[in-house]
């Protein structure tokens, strides 16, 4: 598989992705494709890949008295399920995530959930569930940008109920997108012609084998804009803005550093990982408190009433 066509497949799909992490991931699976990867290396150690598989055990950090952190990573580009595109940077799923997330919730040694982000963004299917699933945690959940959370990584933090921004980090990218590209001249110089055999009024439409007509583009675009107003609603709602708060600031598009995006209101702060932490033991300290007077309480009166 070369990387016209792999870039070509992947195209048609809405994305919520930097576009050119898009170009750099077929590169590498390209390579891959014609061998220049050796079989059996492991793509995460691979000179131009990075990050850690998210299947990994969750990382848990406090103690037993105020309860654990779970530390959940979002590295790399997000797809639903483990795919192709998650080989390439030792990438994440939205189930994997939320898999972590249910795990989390259920285990009562843990007091609260950080979601730990250092990603382009991806594909958009299974990001509103997962966004969703993070409003509806039993645990309180903070999101930390360590250090880019970009398109679809920015619309999974903004669900959580804090989201901050590390010092050198970026936040943004809200935006979704698809392409077209038309072969047609290119084949025709080479001499060859392509018949494409159907059943379905529109089961070929925006092929590649010639110019994208009117309607398809339509139709193209109508789906980008429904994704878009998914994303653009989740972070008005997390961010606690409007709508066109959001659609006509936030970057438009564009990543923000981490003082642009504390004044867009895009994040609550700028913090380093280990800030973010000590506040949320803080917190669980501070939640702890009240109900450790009330069994204190309880304790008093029982031996009031032997007495």
């Amino acid at each position: 598989m070369t990387t016209h066509h792999f870039l070509a497949e992947c195209l048609t799909t809405p994305w919520a992705l930097q576009r050119e992490r898009l170009s750099a991931y077929a590169a590498i699976l390209a390579r891959r494709y014609a061998g220049q990867v050796k079989a059996g290396e492991d793509a995460t150690t691979h000179p131009e890949n990075r990050g850690a598989d998210v299947q990994a055990a969750t990382q848990r950090t406090g103690n037993a008295r105020t309860g654990s952190i779970a530390v959940v990573p979002v590295l790399g580009p997000i797809t639903q399920r483990a795919s192709m595109m998650s080989l390439c940077d030792g990438g994440t799923s939205t189930q994997a995530i939320s898999k972590a997330l249910r795990e989390a919730n259920a285990d009562e040694s843990i007091g609260a959930i950080l979601l730990d982000i250092d990603s382009p963004g991806g594909s958009v299917y299974g990001v509103a569930e997962l966004a969703a699933e993070i409003r509806a945690s039993a645990k309180p959940v903070t999101a930390i940008a360590n250090s880019l959370a970009a398109s679809a990584a920015y619309w999974i933090g903004t669900a959580a109920a804090e989201f901050y921004v590390t010092p050198g980090g970026e936040v943004g990218s809200i935006g979704v997108w698809m392409a077209h590209e038309d072969w047609s001249k290119a084949l025709a110089e080479q001499g060859v012609g392509v018949t494409l055999i159907s059943a379905g009024k529109f089961k070929v439409e925006g092929n590649p084998y010639g110019p994208l007509d009117a309607d398809a583009q339509a139709f193209m675009q109508s789906r980008v804009d429904d994704y878009y107003g998914a994303f653009t609603r989740d972070v008005a709602k997390g961010r606690r803005v409007s709508v066109d708060a959001v659609r006509g600031g936030m970057g438009q598009g564009r990543v923000l550093g981490a003082t642009q995006a504390v004044d867009e209101k895009m994040v609550d702060g700028v913090m380093t990982f280990d800030a973010v932490i000590s506040q949320m033991q803080r917190a669980m300290r501070a939640r702890s408190q009240p109900a450790s007077r009330a069994a204190q309480r309880q304790a008093t009166l029982q031996l009031l009433e032997l007495e």
